[in-house]
């Protein structure tokens, strides 16, 4: 069973740039893929963006394509990370994060396991 932490969130003003980090733990990294989830307040839960496990495949929500980078390392001794690169922020971007895994893969459904969120907050 696979552990997830995410880290790398806060505050940034509009136009600025975060980077978010899930590190995985417990099981074999290379077998997962991964998904980016975020949840405002009010709001449910929507998809972000995912990567299959091998990284050959990369999907993103139309609401950041083209300014947010998902990615991976999957090499032997590397870091069991998924990043997630956030660029050109908007105040509708503010929201906590979710890092999930699955061995099977989910685009933009339902993960068998999820980090605990890290918030990222934006300001006008």
């Amino acid at each position: 069973q696979v552990q997830l932490v995410e880290s790398g969130g806060g505050l940034v003003q509009a136009g600025g740039s975060l980077r978010l980090s899930c590190a995985a733990s417990g099981g074999t990294f290379s077998m997962y893929n991964m998904g980016w989830f975020r949840q405002a307040p009010g709001k449910e839960r929507e998809f972000v963006a995912a990567i299959t496990w091998s990284g050959g495949s990369i999907y993103y929500a139309d609401s950041v394509k083209g300014r947010f980078t998902i990615s991976r390392e999957n090499a032997k001794n590397a870091k069991n990370t998924v990043y997630l690169q956030m660029n050109s922020l908007k105040p509708e971007d503010s929201a906590v994060y979710y890092c999930a895994a699955d061995t099977v893969f989910r685009g933009a459904g339902s993960y068998d396991y999820w980090g605990q969120g890290i918030q990222v907050t934006v300001s006008s």
